[in-house]
């Protein structure tokens, strides 16, 4: 599953992340038609790295987390594009949240996860996915929610090949995540996890602006 291990991984940054995996990942994509899909927004500078050391096409691919009342940060689902949700079913039992509230929260961030299709991509056409080999990139995995939530979505666009690449993540977020991806490629799952972020000297929140212009950047 993982293709390298380096033990407590401490990244400069994003950048410096996405350059430490694209060495993991290259060695599992083809050299032609190769499709980065980074999740916005912490995983584009990361994507944009993989992209640039693949020479492979960078789009991103709009996934929006479920957030417990009261701790955002802990997912209990996700959404991605196609109206895929994805729920952590015994989290959502064990905190007791009724239905009703959790159609709230799910049309809350169908709202947000409306306006960033529109904000990033404008009337851009949808990249094609059919038949080609998807790399998904985020900074990191903890629950894997949102990660599991783009898999289910890219699937039923027909790929050929969905790899999903990250710095770090859970050990067992990864395996999870193989029954829906073809291939998990992480530079390091150290243990015990703690949050993404603290494997990086430098996890600041990435803008809406930085993503447009790393986008474009890598367009142009």
């Amino acid at each position: 599953m993982f293709s390298k291990f380096r033990p407590n991984p401490i990244f400069k940054d994003r950048r410096d992340a996405g350059r430490k995996l694209a060495e993991c990942v290259r060695e599992y994509v083809p050299a032609r038609d190769v499709l980065v899909l980074a999740l916005p927004r912490g995983g584009v500078p990361v994507g944009y790295e993989v992209a640039e050391a693949l020479a492979a096409e960078l789009d991103v691919f709009i996934v929006r987390k479920i957030g417990l009342p009261g701790q955002e940060e802990l997912a209990i689902g996700a959404i991605a594009s196609g109206g895929i949700r994805v729920l952590n079913e015994d989290l959502i039992r064990e905190v007791d949240l009724s239905e009703t509230v959790l159609e709230q929260l799910t049309a809350r961030e169908r709202i947000e996860l409306h306006r960033r299709e529109q904000f990033y991509c404008g009337g851009r056409a949808a990249a094609h996915l059919t038949d080609r080999t998807i790399v998904l990139v985020d900074d990191g995995l903890a629950t894997g929610a949102s990660m599991r939530a783009a898999c289910l979505a890219v699937r039923e666009q027909h790929p050929a090949v969905i790899i999903v690449a990250v710095p770090v993540a859970a050990r067992e977020t990864g395996r999870e995540l193989e029954r829906c991806a073809d291939r998990v490629v992480c530079v390091a799952t150290p243990s015990p996890f703690f949050a993404v972020g603290s494997w990086y000297e430098d996890f600041s929140q990435t803008t809406d602006e930085e993503v447009q212009q790393l986008l474009a950047q890598h367009s142009a």
